[in-house]
């Protein structure tokens, strides 16, 4: 029974790594949208 319970939370820290990692690529690339709109803007405007 041991053996069971650390291979639920072996995979639920898994879960947890993939779920963050992918948080933090899709922030990072809205980032980045943002400062090329802003960049563009900032162009636009001169």
């Amino acid at each position: 029974m041991a053996d069971a319970d650390f291979v639920t939370r072996q995979e639920r820290r898994e879960q947890k790594l993939r779920n963050k990692k992918a948080r933090i690529a899709q922030s990072g690339k809205s980032l980045v949208k943002i400062y090329t709109d802003a960049v563009l803007k900032r162009l636009k405007q001169k």
